[in-house]
């Protein structure tokens, strides 16, 4: 199920973006073999489960000639490979893109860092906060007269880095089906996150944006699009930006007119966003969704985690479901003809070992000989 049924996919599983991009990848039907170190892999830990949901996991010691060949000869069968290391790793390891693609001239493999394959700080350590420092996009958010705030890590891990990889991937896979050849992959989280801030840095070249973060129209300085404390201490959403929209707001809020009728007036909106921050304070969350949710306002009640799988619009949609007693996402985007399976629960490291092998040509033999030398782990 899923409109990329039929691909094998090798994941060399690391932490963060490569697990969000083999979730991805298995979320649409490709199969995706997570290779896990035996014994276990700590990033499988702390909330990864979701991330590594979906897949085959199979155990081979990449430290192991005998584990290395391994995977080389997966690669003879596999329509693409990617991996999570600093750069220099995998070539070390004997699983760098020459080793594979010396076996599979159609192998598409893909490389997954931070600062990329090359720059001065290529092999340097780091993380999401530091990518979208120097892409211009942690700059960015936060509210007027504060430091930065980190939005999780969402935009260099997720964003920039394991969904791009998945995008980078699925393009190189089509262009292979043209040309009958592989190619390298080079996916950097800062460029990433760079890409995602696209618009505003077409805005800064107008003269729309500037590094003077929570005052413009998209990050909190404007009082039509924030969010405001309702008077039970929960949250709601405004983005009233179109002047349909923002009448709306002010009807069904009742705004007073000689306060509100001005709406795009920069110097204007610290002093309405007072005011309207009194107005909202003013009912609970509850109440203002039964005023405006559902209507053109543009509005929306700010959930927790433990709220958003059961609002009634997700509900409606089934846009989480329940895998291994975890609340998660279901697959995204849908498709009409080719839908995407209910996820399946992460497996242990080494759980799939020996039918994959089988699967991809060895024989039990061979297949025991790994296992007692090391090479490989069964659970």
């Amino acid at each position: 199920m899923g409109p990329l049924q039929g691909f094998k996919i090798i994941e060399l599983a690391g932490i963060g973006p490569g697990p969000f991009c083999g979730m991805m990848l298995a979320d649409m039907g490709a199969e995706v073999i997570r290779v896990d170190r035996p014994g276990g892999n700590p990033s499988a830990a702390g909330g990864h489960d979701i991330l590594f949901r979906s897949r085959k996991s199979i155990a081979v010691n990449l430290k192991s000639p005998a584990g290395v060949e391994t995977i080389l000869k997966l690669c003879e069968q596999a329509d693409a490979v990617f991996e999570g290391y600093r750069p220099g790793v995998a070539e070390r390891l004997g699983v760098g893109p020459e080793s594979c693609m010396a076996r599979n001239e159609k192998l598409v493999y893909g490389r997954m860092t931070g600062w990329g394959q090359d720059g001065p700080l290529a092999t340097s350590a780091g993380h999401d906060i530091n990518y979208i420092s120097i892409s211009g996009a942690l700059h960015a958010v936060g509210r007027a007269g504060e430091k930065p705030v980190p939005p999780l890590n969402l935009f260099g891990d997720f964003g920039g880095g394991g969904m791009m990889l998945a995008f980078g991937l699925v393009c190189a896979l089509l262009e292979t089906q043209k040309s009958g050849k592989g190619q390298v992959i080079d996916c950097s989280m800062h460029e990433g996150s760079a890409a995602l801030m696209a618009m505003f840095y077409g805005l800064q070249a107008n003269g729309l944006f500037s590094d003077n973060r929570g005052t413009h129209m998209l990050d909190s300085g404007a009082h039509f699009y924030d969010v405001y404390e309702t008077k039970d201490g929960k949250f709601i959403s405004i983005g009233s930006i179109e002047p349909q929209f923002y009448d709306l707001l002010k009807q069904k809020a009742q705004l007073p007119a000689d306060d509100f009728d001005v709406q795009m007036n920069p110097a204007l909106w610290p002093q309405q966003k007072q005011k309207l921050e009194a107005v909202f304070k003013a009912k609970t969350r509850d109440e203002w969704c039964e005023i405006m949710e559902g209507s053109d306002v543009c509005f929306a009640p700010v959930l927790g985690l433990g709220e958003a799988p059961d609002h009634p619009h997700n509900v409606a949609r089934g846009s989480f479901v329940e895998v291994g007693g975890v609340k998660q996402h279901a697959p995204t985007p849908r498709f009409s003809r080719t839908p995407s399976a209910t996820p399946q629960a992460m497996q242990t490291p080494g759980t799939h070992t020996r039918e994959t092998l089988l699967r991809f040509g060895f024989n039990d033999a061979e297949v025991d000989a790994l296992i007692e030398q090391g090479a490989v782990a069964q659970l």
